[in-house]
């Protein structure tokens, strides 16, 4: 029996010796490919232009005027690209009623002075008076100015819009 027992041995030795290879081959691979994929998908840390800036525009209708107030933007939208204006959207509030008679959107920038720059040459476009004059005629007023939100604002460092 003893010499039973001393044939197995080997065996069974090479087949541990043989299990200590595959697991060594195992995680030279991984490492090689983490290290690998690493080095391939780096993140890039997304950075806002430094002194890019958004602004917030809410305007406040009179009751049910929010539909006319949004075709006037229709053609005013044009006008805002040709002069540099870069507006990422357009809303009009759903459900909430407190929110009824109210147009947003956003505006994109290089910077405030690019805003001013850009907003000044919009507005002494010949053909912009007219949009004005229209949607004057529609917006609330408050303690006799018009009722118009806007908020410059930058990006947080972790937002997704930057």
């Amino acid at each position: 029996m003893m010499t039973n027992f001393q044939s197995e041995q080997p065996a069974l030795l090479r087949s541990r010796f043989t299990g200590w290879k595959v697991l060594a081959v195992v995680l030279v691979s991984f490492a090689a490919g983490s290290s690998l994929t690493a080095n391939l998908t780096q993140v890039k840390e997304v950075r806002a232009e430094d002194h890019r800036v958004f602004e917030l525009m809410m305007y406040h209708t009179l009751p049910g005027k929010v539909p006319e107030l949004e075709s006037i933007f229709r053609d005013v939208s044009k006008m805002q690209e040709k002069y540099g204006v870069k507006v990422i959207g357009y809303w009009v509030p759903n459900e909430d009623p407190a929110w009824q008679n109210t147009f947003i959107y956003l505006v994109a920038h290089p910077s405030r002075e690019a805003a001013t720059k850009n907003w000044a040459a919009l507005h002494a476009d010949p053909a912009f008076p007219p949009y004005r004059k229209q949607a004057a005629e529609i917006l609330e007023r408050k303690n006799g100015e018009y009722n118009v939100d806007e908020v410059y604002m930058r990006p947080s460092d972790f937002s997704g819009l930057k």
